[in-house]
């Protein structure tokens, strides 16, 4: 097994710079997963690791070996494209066994491994079919067969499920999760999809125009976004986002809109600093952390633009006064109707404040 440390890697297309002074540490036997939208330098970042892509500055490191200058070949490494790359002369079984025939393995430890990848993929009666015979999915399982058999010292999965239907992608999360524990392999994951991230990686670094912009656990990027961007991408439904006056009032801190005034907590007005007394802020706080009810009350006057039913939850769009909008997450039997006045409670103890002008976060 090894580590994976990247220092200060750039990697420059021309003139265009896909990625930028990168910096992250994945160590022996962990599941990083490397999140963000299309063109944010994750794809390049994988492909670096992989010596598909030469490194424009910085270095890489496997355990205390510098992989810079090493061959793919050399590094160890197996590695699932999201277009599949199989060979399309051979069956599933001769694409699965082709690593490991290379490296000169047993006809035995082969069909052994090809079992086993086999029978977790659900591609047993697909072993003496062709590429040019397997749907997308079908495809896409073999070529994950194929780095399952090479139990190598490092995975690089880039979207590798992308293409499945969900029933199988959800049971491919889970399978991969415990693949990754049972060999005990260092896993390098790239995914757009959060969900595959939060639920499969024990770290995630989020990237956004070639910046990594977070590296921590699902659980510290969920619920400590260091900036507006983080907070808005990671979380579904997204976070809503609301400007909002910081107003002193007989020595103690308001968040104040057209719709709405509500004390910070003592610990809440320490960190947002003195310094912003009277300044405006950007609200944040995510859908499921909103309370809704029907009618006026005591709370937040709104009014119903649009009910979303989910079968589980239900997604209220609701009209602040002004032009601001929120999104709750509230039960399935919610009754409210459109252009229904309600009523909102917001959980200020799970609300985040960032800068308008730089996006930082407060808390």
């Amino acid at each position: 097994m090894a580590s994976v440390t990247i220092t200060n890697v750039w990697k420059y297309y021309g003139k265009t710079v896909a990625v930028k002074d990168l910096n992250i540490t994945c160590n022996d036997g962990e599941f990083v997963s490397v999140l963000g939208p299309s063109g944010c330098g994750k794809s390049s970042t994988l492909r670096m690791l992989a010596g598909l892509e030469h490194i424009s500055a910085g270095d890489i490191h496997f355990g205390d070996t510098r992989v810079n200058d090493l061959e793919p070949k050399d590094r160890d490494i197996a590695m699932v494209f999201e277009n599949y790359a199989l060979y399309p002369h051979k069956t599933v079984y001769e694409n699965m066994a082709n690593p490991l025939r290379l490296r000169g393995e047993s006809e035995d430890l082969i069909k052994k491994r090809i079992a086993f990848a086999a029978e977790m993929l659900e591609i047993e009666h697909l072993l003496q079919r062709k590429p040019m015979e397997l749907s997308g999915g079908q495809k896409q399982r073999t070529a994950i067969g194929r780095a399952i058999v090479r139990e190598p010292k490092l995975f690089l999965f880039d979207e590798p499920i992308a293409h499945l239907d969900a029933k199988l992608r959800a049971r491919m999360r889970g399978e991969l999760k415990l693949m990754q524990r049972r060999l005990g392999t260092t896993m390098i994951y790239v995914t757009h999809d959060q969900l595959e991230a939060m639920s499969m990686a024990d770290r995630i670094a989020v990237m956004h125009n070639g910046v990594l912009q977070q590296f921590g656990t699902p659980q510290d990027i969920y619920n400590h976004p260091v900036n507006e961007w983080v907070a808005g991408f990671v979380g579904e439904p997204p976070m809503n986002f609301i400007d909002c006056d910081i107003v002193d009032e007989g020595g103690k801190l308001h968040a104040v809109h057209s719709s709405f005034k509500v004390a910070l907590t003592e610990g809440h007005a320490k960190l947002l600093n003195g310094a912003l007394r009277d300044k405006s802020v950007r609200m944040g706080i995510r859908p499921d952390q909103i309370s809704i009810s029907v009618g006026s009350g005591s709370g937040v006057d709104g009014r119903i633009k649009l009910t979303e039913p989910l079968g589980g939850d239900t997604l209220v769009n609701v009209d602040l006064k002004g032009a601001d909008q929120v999104l709750v997450k509230t039960n399935p039997d919610f009754s409210g109707a459109m252009d229904q006045a309600c009523t909102l409670t917001f959980d200020t103890s799970r609300w985040h404040f960032f800068s308008k002008e730089t996006g930082v976060a407060y808390f």
